[in-house]
């Protein structure tokens, strides 16, 4: 194939662009900020597990502390209407006996009751001191969150603006490089990522290698307008002043 020297330089602009556009998408993959993103929300999720599991435990000790103060309170009663009974007098000497040994005996079980109680509110208060500091990293990790996930927007944002610009250069660079030059581009670009390089100093920009030999003499011998390529990497080699021929 043919093509003047014109057209083949272009191609070195087209391998430049093209080389941006493929660091832009190893950007992109790999971005800091979305990994940063990535790592709080999932944080995030964590913590908002623990929340849910903190405020359960409240759930079930309130629960306790319910059915702790329901059996208090039954006591008191009951000690009330017996005390109200022996006040009274109402029944025999052995009924009112009976009554005292019994009200001895509510007032034993009202203190192990209320003892009991007392060690349910504590934890009840434990735990809803842990909801409270939960809830408060939740709401700070959340304001992280959601700024990590504006900054991963900004760097994608830019990214996108600057591939849009090259492919925009792109475009007028490739609409002078000719269709069948462009076209051999692309097949080699499409098996190697790049489909041409700079010869210099007679070696191949594509793979580094140098060229010796026949393969420098053919190159060396080929007229200006003639498209050559590379026998190692098969990349359209684009002769430059510094070529070394």
């Amino acid at each position: 194939m043919n093509a003047d020297p014109s057209r083949q330089w272009r191609l070195l602009d087209l391998a430049g662009l093209d080389t941006r556009t493929g660091q832009l998408a190893h950007r992109r993959k790999n971005l800091p900020q979305a990994q940063r993103h990535a790592e709080l929300d999932q944080r995030l999720s964590a913590l908002d597990d623990d929340v849910v599991r903190a405020q359960t435990a409240v759930q079930d000790v309130q629960r306790e502390v319910d059915r702790a103060e329901s059996a208090v309170q039954l006591v008191r009663d009951r000690s009330a209407r017996n005390q109200a009974r022996l006040d009274a007098g109402q029944g025999t000497p052995k009924d009112l006996q009976a009554l005292q040994h019994e009200l001895a005996s509510l007032d034993r079980r009202q203190a192990e009751l209320e003892d009991e109680q007392l060690e349910v509110m504590e934890r009840a208060e434990g735990l809803d001191a842990d909801v409270t500091r939960l809830e408060a990293q939740r709401e700070q990790l959340a304001h992280e969150t959601a700024e990590a996930a504006q900054d991963k927007d900004d760097a994608l944002a830019q990214i996108t603006a600057e591939e849009e610009a090259i492919a925009r250069d792109r475009a007028d660079v490739a609409a002078g490089v000719g269709q069948d030059l462009l076209d051999l581009y692309e097949k080699i670009r499409a098996q190697t990522g790049i489909g041409a390089a700079a010869l210099v100093q007679r070696r191949c920009g594509g793979c580094q290698l140098e060229l010796m030999g026949a393969d420098l003499r053919r190159i060396a011998a080929a007229p200006d307008d003639e498209v050559v390529r590379c026998e190692e990497c098969r990349r359209i080699l684009v002769r430059t002043a510094e070529s070394g021929l």
